[in-house]
C-alpha cells in the first residue's frame, strides 16, 4: 500500500467513523424511545474528529483543520464533562 493509499484509508475511516456517530445516537434514541446523545456518541466523534484532522493537515487544508481543530476540543471537552458529572455522582 502507498503512502497515499494510506491517507485515503485514514480519511475514508475517519469519515465512517464520524459518521457512525449518528447511528449510534439515532439508533440509542430508537431504543429509548426518545432523544439522547450516549457517550458512545462522544467518544466516536473524538476518533473520527482526529483522523479527519490528521487526514487534514497531510492535505494542508486549512480550512478543514480548523473546523476539525474545533470540533475535537469540543468533543474532548464534554467527554471531560461527563466523566466529572460521574466522579460527583460516586
Amino acid at each position: 500500500m502507498g503512502r497515499e493509499t494510506l491517507w485515503l484509508v485514514i480519511g475514508f475511516a475517519g469519515q465512517l467513523t464520524f459518521t457512525g456517530r449518528f447511528a449510534l445516537q439515532w439508533l440509542y434514541s430508537e431504543y429509548k424511545k426518545r432523544s439522547l446523545i450516549p457517550v458512545g456518541f462522544w467518544y466516536l466523534s473524538l476518533v473520527g474528529s482526529a483522523l479527519l484532522l490528521a487526514y487534514a493537515i497531510h492535505r494542508e487544508d486549512p480550512v478543514f483543520i480548523v473546523g476539525q481543530s474545533f470540533g475535537f476540543i469540543v468533543y474532548l471537552r464534554n467527554l471531560q464533562l461527563i466523566a466529572r458529572q460521574k466522579e460527583q455522582e460516586s
